[in-house]
């Protein structure tokens, strides 16, 4: 191999993530057959969230990389908290992020296999019936420094404990009152090792068992063995399972008949500055009318940065950008933010709306003329073409584009000053007509006609652009001004104050009466555009005919680190 191949070579290996040089040491050593299986195992208790994203990436992105399969399965083995509403919702966002799934399983699949795999361990003498309370099974577990103490139920008879896991089981046993646990090791160093519990009883009928189960096997019991009913290759977790993987490991042992195993590996997960990622938490924002809903746009959830405009495309940008490794930490948003704009600013149109309208006025221009201006639909793709903007006498402008008494470095209209109208002519203020409270109603300026945009004598240099929109072909909308939903970098951090007091009162601000361009009028929810000089923005799902809504998916610029937010 040439010196240049070997640096190739070289590169390729720093490029890749420890996940992805792990997959590719086990094909060189021809591990599980060269199989490669992941996958994607949620619990349907919650919308999915960015750091759910991550997972999806990477679970995903090994096995399409490699030649191999995902699965999804959804860890129902709990119902309490579960809904096909949330099965539903996950399948939507797996889609959306462009990934797709070689099956569909539930833990709820292997609930006959994992019973007998229970009922094995208590035939071979490695689990038992205790009847302790939850808080009494607590303190007997110990501390991480001291020992456990065994159960007073440890020892008793196989038969005992076998007729007792099925009377959990039959409904005979109230909640609460019985538990399955594994017989491992109370003076372990490894907690998980102080018999943990492996089967509880819930009274609450399944979403797709029913009432079939009384007894529901516990999250550590059931995800490994399912990893091994699949045939699972590399099960990738986040950091927080590093202690459990010996318990992974334990369980898989004391099931399996071959020499295949399926193996854990941890990275770090997902967080972000001015964001909780709490299921918990993010269910007391619905469930308080804090936010609209799980798809309120100001959420975490793959619902509602779609609804909010964010694309596959820039989540998966961002992913890729910050990498897996083997330590936590928090991400800053912005660099979320980046690769947003990043993204809209290559694919976005450009279109004309202005926000807090007030009236200019050309008194110089036609009354009854209506030109047509070409305007680009985005300059970073030429593919996209152009398409005329009507232009009249009468204009909305932003009522911040225009100020009677203006500071030295304001470049936009003042009376006497000269700015140029996007994609028009050149105009020069003249003044203003004010109401009795002194609030401006309308502006007053002339055209220079030898000075429309794209005329040889065009050319005329003046230090400010500003946007506008022809009143008689405007469109009337609500524009939604979302912002970060908290207003501290780490708002789960934050132990003196309970995070909803620390909820950004800005978050949302709603604008009524604004002006679009009337090319948006048969825009339709998803829709992305960039209002020139604004930000980027969406159509929102709330839409309807004569009604346009439009959400803020990100500003133009990160005003955050302007105010030494961030």
């Amino acid at each position: 191999m040439s010196a240049t191949e070997n640096s190739i070579v070289e590169e390729n290996k720093k490029s890749l993530n420890f996940i992805e040089q792990i997959v590719e040491n086990d094909l060189r050593e021809g591990k599980n057959d060269g199989r490669i299986q992941t996958r994607f195992p949620p619990e349907p208790n919650g919308y999915l969230h960015i750091g759910h994203a991550k997972a999806i990436c990477i679970d995903f992105g090994i096995a399409q990389n490699y030649d191999g399969i995902c699965n999804l399965r959804f860890d129902d083995t709990n119902p309490v908290k579960e809904d096909v509403e949330y099965v539903d919702s996950i399948m939507e966002d797996i889609k959306w992020l462009g990934f797709h799934w070689e099956n569909v399983y539930y833990a709820s699949d292997y609930f006959q296999q994992l019973w007998d795999f229970a009922v094995k361990l208590i035939k071979e003498g490695k689990a038992y019936v205790d009847e302790q309370s939850a808080e009494e099974i607590a303190r007997q577990k110990g501390t991480p420094t001291e020992a456990g103490t065994h159960s007073p139920f440890r020892d008793r008879p196989t038969a005992e404990s076998l007729a007792l896991f099925e009377k959990m089981n039959s409904g005979e046993v109230p909640e609460g009152k019985m538990v399955l646990r594994a017989k491992i090791d109370m003076a372990s160093s490894n907690m998980h090792f102080r018999d943990p519990i492996i089967y509880r009883v819930i009274h609450i009928p399944h979403h797709r068992t029913g009432n079939t189960w009384k007894a529901y096997p516990m999250y550590d019991f059931a995800h490994g063995q399912s990893d091994y009913f699949e045939g699972v290759t590399h099960s990738l977790c986040t950091l927080e399972f590093v202690v459990h993987r010996p318990l992974y490991d334990w369980f898989i042992d004391q099931l399996a008949d071959s020499d295949y195993r399926p193996h854990q590996y941890e990275f770090n997960r997902l967080s972000l500055t001015y964001t909780v990622m709490s299921k918990r938490k993010l269910l007391q924002l619905v469930q308080e009318n804090l936010v609209s809903g799980w798809d309120d746009p100001r959420m975490p959830t793959l619902s509602g940065m779609r609804r909010r405009g964010y694309t596959p495309e820039a989540i998966r940008s961002f992913i890729d950008k910050i990498g897996y490794t083997k330590y936590d930490g928090i991400n800053d948003v912005s660099l979320l933010e980046h690769a947003v704009r990043e993204d809209l600013n290559a694919t976005a149109t450009r279109v004309s709306g202005v926000i807090d309208p007030v009236k200019l006025v050309l008194t110089n221009y036609p009354a009854e003329k209506v030109e047509d201006m070409e305007a680009i639909n985005n300059p970073e793709n030429e593919s996209q073409g152009s398409r005329p903007v009507k232009f009249s006498r009468e204009l909305w402008i932003e009522r911040d584009d225009f100020m009677e008494d203006a500071p030295k470095k304001y470049f936009r209209l003042t009376p006497g000053s000269e700015v140029r109208l996007k994609n028009a002519y050149i105009i020069r203020c003249t003044g203003c007509k004010k109401d009795e409270q002194g609030n401006v109603e309308e502006v007053y300026a002339e055209y220079d006609p030898q000075t429309k945009s794209g005329l040889p004598e065009a050319n005329r240099k003046v230090k400010g652009t500003i946007h506008w929109v022809s009143v008689p072909h405007s469109v009337d909308a609500e524009v939604r001004l979302y912002d970060r939903l908290f207003m501290v970098e780490d708002p789960a951090g934050e132990k003196e104050k309970d995070f909803r007091e620390l909820i950004n009162p800005d978050s949302l601000i709603v604008k009524k009466g604004c002006k679009v361009e009337a090319f948006l009028e048969d825009a339709r929810p998803l829709d992305r555009f960039q209002f020139q000089r604004i930000g980027y923005f969406n159509v929102d799902a709330d839409s309807t005919e004569g009604n346009l809504v439009f959400n803020r998916t990100v500003a133009l610029k990160d005003s955050w680190k302007k105010q030494g937010n961030s």
